[in-house]
């Protein structure tokens, strides 16, 4: 059975310098998960206590989508910045804790001798029950254990262990969802909806006030209603929020916010020339214009498609800026050669090309054209652009 599982002691890892030795815990289902995140924890432990006291220190970062940072988030900021504070081996710890020690309640709370065929259901229900009574007291690190969780139940090939702990995770985040403002909540259901006419009929609703519907499998679905243009701008906020780290954890739900704005946006009935769509850009961002600049100066096909493709995926002038950002500007690697061999404007390598503010930038530019009314071969060129960008994220996303 998914919870059935001996129950067996953990004794506490020796006292370091940096962190207090841990009481005994009773732990049963993760505790081989579990004791590897120990082990990872007190590793980096002692690596962060050989150190200077000052590269303990870094700032909190959480995952744009989420109130809870992820395990694949940190991994990413890891590698970015590899001083990790020792608060944060604790918060994992704690958070590890605290899975088993809802998965405990979650054992006691079933029925031992149920069959296999309801078993699905009833680990759906307990959880249902533990998590919405202990959802206000989840410890920071809960959601970067239970990441950490499933990627060592993948790694061991328990298909089994991973399935529980995803029905703990996805709880945890309905749960969560449901204390967020409507139109937060729509964009994580469309997050999870991978159908583009699917996500416009969800959005039509919503935006007709939202309600009771049954779904393709003939479940009730409540979807709250909500603004199409506060969907928009949250989707833009929580997109400049990522775009604007030196290094993109999550590209996949990048695109899929991408797409929400768009989607938004473009249902929203006012085009290009909506005001509401407006970021207040004085200036368009010099990455974005070189960048658009050497697609129209090329015939649309298969190669400018590739070009377009590899810098969506973090290629060429999308790649991540890894340095510290202090190198001196002068310097060769540092110095931009503009579009056509022109030197950059600053003298500076921009940041990198970002899908969103890419899209942004192509829209901009799209309405200044058409508040000219000049349009011609170079708007039908930036549509095609377009079209393309947006089906590109689309295959990213899901």
């Amino acid at each position: 059975m998914m919870l059935r599982s001996a129950t067996i002691f953990l004794p506490s890892p020796s006292s370091s310098p940096c962190f207090p030795s841990l009481p005994p815990k009773t732990l049963i289902i993760s505790t081989p998960v579990l004791l590897s995140l120990r082990s990872f924890c007190h590793q980096r432990r002692r690596q962060a206590c050989n150190k200077p006291p000052f590269s303990l220190c870094r700032s909190t970062e959480t995952d744009a989508a989420f109130p809870f940072p992820s395990f694949q988030h940190r991994q990413a900021l890891e590698a970015e910045d590899d001083k990790w504070d020792s608060s944060k081996y604790e918060a994992l710890l704690r958070g590890g804790e605290q899975v088993t020690s809802v998965l405990q309640d979650m054992l006691a709370d079933m029925d031992m001798d149920m069959d296999e065929a309801s078993e699905r259901v009833a680990v759906e229900i307990a959880a249902q029950g533990v998590i919405g009574k202990r959802v206000d007291e989840m410890e920071s690190g809960f959601m970067m254990a239970i990441d950490y969780m499933i990627q060592m139940a993948e790694k061991d090939n328990d298909d089994q262990r991973k399935s529980l702990l995803e029905v703990v995770k996805q709880t945890v985040l309905d749960h969560l969802a449901k204390k967020c403002p409507p139109h937060v909540q729509v964009i994580g259901l469309l997050c999870r909806t991978p159908d583009k006419e699917s996500r416009h009929e969800l959005l039509r609703r919503v935006a007709a006030g939202g309600g009771v519907f049954k779904s393709e499998k003939g479940l009730k679905v409540h979807l709250p209603g909500a603004n199409l243009n506060d969907i928009a701008n949250q989707a833009d906020d929580l997109l400049e929020t990522m775009e604007s780290r030196p290094s993109i954890p999550d590209r996949k739900l990048l695109a899929r916010l991408v797409l929400i704005r768009e989607e938004a946006r473009n249902m929203m009935g006012g085009g290009l020339l909506d005001e509401r769509n407006d970021r207040g850009l004085n200036t368009l961002p010099e990455a974005e214009v070189n960048f658009l600049s050497k697609l129209v100066s090329l015939r649309p096909g298969s190669s400018v498609q590739k070009m377009i493709s590899d810098v969506m995926h973090g290629k060429n002038e999308g790649a991540d800026n890894v340095g510290s950002g202090d190198e001196d500007p002068n310097s060769e690697q540092n110095t931009l050669g503009g579009f056509a061999g022109r030197g950059s404007v600053t003298g500076r390598r921009p940041r990198p090309v970002r899908p969103g503010m890419f899209l942004e930038t192509v829209s901009k530019v799209l309405g200044g054209i058409y508040s000219g009314n000049v349009s011609g071969i170079t708007a039908q060129h930036l549509e095609w652009v377009h079209q393309k960008t947006l089906q590109i994220l689309q295959e990213m996303a899901f």
